[in-house]
């Protein structure tokens, strides 16, 4: 394996490409009892459409949620995230927009815990009958999510923003969608996407690095597959498909969210540098630090659950802020002033230095937060970039880079703006859910 170290940070790493391409990595973190393990494919909800081998493949909506959940089941009737428990391990996994992943965390037993993370990740086990319950589960969370504020704020900002792409769908996709998944469409997901060329491991432990690299060769097929191209059709519009989107649910105070749109940049440093330029600006001008921030708590306009963040989705990225607040129009309206003051002044200088301290203070912080750590160098080997950069790269973004960005951003004709509000409210916006 490869050793990497990085000085300044007291942190590296070992790494290596095993033969079926699939890439391990282990940092080393001598003085910590507990073991992380985290597996991940380059596949998420919005890779419905893809080519492989030259054959076009469209799959329903919710399939790589749907998956996710499948993969527990082992052939001889076991359940790997009870085997898991019982050998001490806390497990669990998630599917986003752009991947699916797998982890635990442990004391002891690490080793016997990733052989067994490693196999049920490897060995699908779909019948007719399996598949039609789990129908009914997912079925059953989807309906629940329709009556969730949190889901419902966020779904509808998608609306709004997206015509089209991907991202627009939820994650789990709708029931009738997933009425259509049956086993030949998860086998043919799984045969495609987990490939262990489209998959990374990362592993935080104590444990020789050789040997997580040794037991991912044993356990994983030993095969170089193809890696999947996924089609994300036309790109999207740069201004949102709708406006204003507001529904009624069973909340005690408005909640909203803010955002608009950007385009992601190429694979590599571009994307770190833009990851990096999006997080300072957003914080900059809107984090707890900020007039923008402590202006509006004050008048009791925004609470503590305010935030702010730059989400990657494939083909496209989103800038998105907000939270609980009895007066979104009102916040709105400060965002606008607050992104034309520094259109026109920049950033204060003191203030920024003081939001790029915090945001580094944040990632240096993530290092000790394995989960953190895991996804961060999963979504950095995914995107092409090394994500211990971004400590030198912090130091060398400026005051107007960030500016340039927020302002183009967050323009005026970009924004979208998502309000659930309680039930029996003012209907004064589009109420189209």
């Amino acid at each position: 394996m490869i050793r990497k170290d990085f000085p300044k940070l007291g942190e590296h790493y070992f790494e290596e490409r095993l033969p079926n391409g699939l890439l391990v990595r282990v940092m080393e973190k001598p003085g910590f009892a507990k073991r992380y393990a985290f597996v991940a494919a380059d596949y998420g909800s919005i890779d419905a459409e893809f080519f492989l081998n030259g054959k076009k493949y469209t799959t329903p909506q919710g399939v790589a949620h749907y998956l996710e959940h499948k993969l527990f089941d082992m052939p001889d009737g076991s359940d790997a995230l009870l085997t898991l428990s019982e050998n001490g391990a806390d497990p669990n996994a998630f599917t986003s927009t752009n991947m699916t992943a797998y982890y635990f965390s442990c004391t002891d037993g690490f080793e016997e815990n990733l052989r067994t993370l490693l196999r049920f990740v490897s060995t699908p086990y779909f019948t007719d009958a399996s598949v039609a319950k789990e129908q009914g589960i997912i079925a059953q969370e989807i309906r629940m999510g329709e009556d969730d504020p949190d889901r419902a704020v966020w779904r509808n900002l998608m609306r709004c923003l997206l015509a089209r792409d991907g991202a627009r769908d939820a994650v789990a996709g709708t029931v009738e969608s997933i009425a259509e998944i049956t086993p030949e469409t998860l086998y043919t997901c799984h045969r495609a996407f987990y490939a262990p060329s489209n998959m990374v491991l990362c592993a935080v432990c104590q444990d020789t690095p050789e040997r997580v690299a040794a037991i991912a060769a044993e356990i994983l097929p030993p095969d170089l597959s193809p890696v999947p191209a996924a089609d994300h059709g036309a790109p999207e519009d740069m201004t949102p498909a709708q406006a204003h989107m507001r529904v009624e649910l069973a909340v005690s105070a408005p909640q909203m969210l803010l955002g608009a749109k950007f385009r992601p940049a190429e694979r590599g440093d571009a994307r770190l540098r833009q990851t990096l330029t999006a997080e300072l600006a957003l914080q900059a001008a809107f984090g707890e630090a900020t007039a923008f921030y402590n202006d509006l708590y004050r008048a009791g306009l925004l609470g503590d659950d305010f935030g702010c963040s730059a989400d990657y989705c494939g083909p496209i990225a989103l800038a998105v802020l907000g939270g609980e607040s009895k007066d979104p129009d009102a916040v709105c309206a400060r965002v606008r002033e607050t992104v034309a003051r520094i259109a026109r002044d920049g950033f204060d200088g003191p203030a920024f230095e003081r939001a790029r301290r915090a945001v580094y203070g944040g990632w240096l912080r993530g290092l000790d937060r394995f989960d953190d750590l895991c996804v961060n160098m999963a979504e950095g080997l995914f995107g092409g970039y090394e994500h211990m950069n971004a400590f030198p790269l912090l130091g060398e973004i400026t005051a107007a880079e960030c500016a340039k960005w927020l302002t183009e951003t967050l323009a005026p004709e970009r924004l979208a703006l998502s309000v659930v509000a309680p039930k029996g409210g003012e209907d004064d916006a589009d109420d189209d859910a």
